[in-house]
């Protein structure tokens, strides 16, 4: 079964330390593929709280968006 609908995410604008060419770099991203579109919007809204072992004042520096693939 080929897992149709994902969620891409790349690292926010605010990001640079982490875009620097010796880490990730600035054409970084990474995917997360679901079966269905219920389970992948489910996991998107899991993914858009607060982490629990971010510290206080902490803010993720992550974009998230719906991709589904070409088939």
């Amino acid at each position: 079964m080929t897992k149709e609908y994902g969620i891409r995410i790349t690292l926010s604008d605010t990001s640079q330390s982490l875009r620097a060419g010796h880490l990730l770099g600035e054409d970084w991203a990474s995917y997360r593929w679901f079966a269905s579109r219920a389970e992948r919007d489910r996991a998107l809204e899991d993914m858009r709280r607060r982490l629990g072992y971010y510290r206080q004042g902490d803010v993720p520096r992550q974009d998230l968006e719906k991709v589904e693939r070409d088939t």
